[in-house]
């Protein structure tokens, strides 16, 4: 971000909500519910994650005032959050957002790559996740992980496959000499540069919580 968001007593009511929807309780980082929190606020899952732990322990008086009033009472806290959406131009960026300079960062993980592909960089993430755990000959359709991976991402096998191929020519391992030209190439070379030298156990667990939002 090109600016931190001052946090407002509001953003508790839009977490609060998501917490105490069943099961009640903190919510995984990338849940779906999550995810859509930060790209309306532009604030980063994991912060929204550490307030929802705060939430969770009542951790300061002002949590423990904002249960008191709305955590058994979901109708009011419902208009509390619709009210504040309404007032503050939810769905209407622009006024949202007027005279603050917004500098998306995580939010274009979760958003396409291109105009003409729903494959976002999570997507990505996640492939790249797979491919460091099959060999070239068991990235193809028929092999199961593939088939599970697709299923989750709503795609096709062998669009999982097409994407392992696009990933093999950023692999400087394999050292694969043919040319390509894919639209998906210049994204999968960015997570490549991202993921690609770090830590495989690390980028496992990084996509074991990315997947979260496709549940």
């Amino acid at each position: 971000m090109a600016k931190d968001f001052k946090w407002q007593d509001e953003f508790w009511l839009l977490l609060m909500q998501i917490y105490l929807q069943k099961p009640v309780g903190v919510k995984p980082m990338y849940s779906r519910q999550m995810v859509n929190l930060s790209l309306e606020l532009h604030i980063s899952p994991d912060r929204l994650f550490n307030r929802m732990c705060q939430i969770a322990n009542l951790e300061t008086p002002r949590i423990e005032h904002i249960w008191e009033v709305y955590g058994n009472n979901p109708r009011k806290l419902s208009r509390a959050v619709r009210l504040w959406r309404e007032m503050r131009g939810f769905n209407n960026a622009g006024s949202f957002y007027d005279g603050v300079d917004v500098s998306e960062s995580f939010e274009l993980d979760f958003k396409p790559v291109a105009e003409d592909t729903q494959v976002t960089p999570v997507m990505l993430i996640l492939i790249l996740d797979l491919y460091f755990r099959l060999t070239p000959q068991t990235m193809v359709a028929e092999t199961p992980e593939i088939q599970e991976l697709a299923r989750l991402l709503k795609m096709k096998s062998k669009e999982v496959v097409e994407v392992m191929d696009v990933l093999q020519h950023c692999d400087p391992y394999l050292n694969r000499r043919d040319v390509i030209f894919h639209p998906l190439l210049i994204p999968c070379q960015e997570i490549w540069r991202r993921f690609g030298n770090s830590n495989i156990e690390a980028l496992a667990s990084y996509a074991e919580q990315l997947k979260e939002y496709y549940r």
